[in-house]
């Protein structure tokens, strides 16, 4: 059997630092209003914090979401978060919108990152994304996104080394 020099992301199973970006079928608005922005938020917060996952960064948008983590020591860690996710948030949504079978989530794309400015550089694109999407003027004051807690939590030389990197050349699958 021939051994193929590319594989997809999925076949990367390891613990480690992610990015996963995931998004609706169609690329439908389906979480526009605060109430049902606010169920993808909680129960992405909830079950990543219920399967060990050490969370870095996070946007949440009508029709996507951006997280960045440290995933647990598990066997393919972003399947089994997103897989949860998924499933808690299609089932939440379609009850409110009598929409039962309905297909909510398309896929998720992620990237394993070994090296510490990809992964503040990948920070600060998450932070920025709400401004990317013309949602609001500061990043910290659009409430789906992780931007306030770290500014105001974050360790001060780490958040100042976060912020000065220009995010316009990183490479995040983001066509939203």
């Amino acid at each position: 059997m021939r051994t193929w020099p590319h594989a997809p992301s999925k076949c990367v199973t390891s613990p480690g630092t992610y990015i996963v970006t995931a998004g609706t079928y169609h690329k439908e608005p389906l979480f526009k209003d605060p109430e049902k922005l606010e169920i993808l938020y909680n129960l992405l917060l909830e079950t990543a914090d219920e399967q060990g996952w050490d969370l870095l960064a996070w946007a949440v948008f009508a029709n996507h979401y951006h997280i960045i983590g440290n995933s647990p020591q598990i066997t393919n860690p972003v399947g089994k978060l997103c897989g949860k996710v998924h499933m808690k948030t299609a089932k939440a949504i379609n009850l409110l919108d009598e929409a039962p079978g309905r297909m909510v989530w398309y896929r998720s794309w992620d990237r394993l990152i070994t090296y510490e400015k990809s992964v503040m550089a990948r920070i600060a694109y998450v932070h920025h994304n709400p401004v990317k999407h013309g949602l609001v003027a500061r990043a910290e004051d659009y409430p789906w996104c992780s931007a306030a807690w770290f500014l105001r939590e974050g360790d001060r030389p780490f958040v100042e080394s976060v912020l000065s990197f220009k995010t316009d050349r990183v490479s995040v699958d983001d066509d939203f």
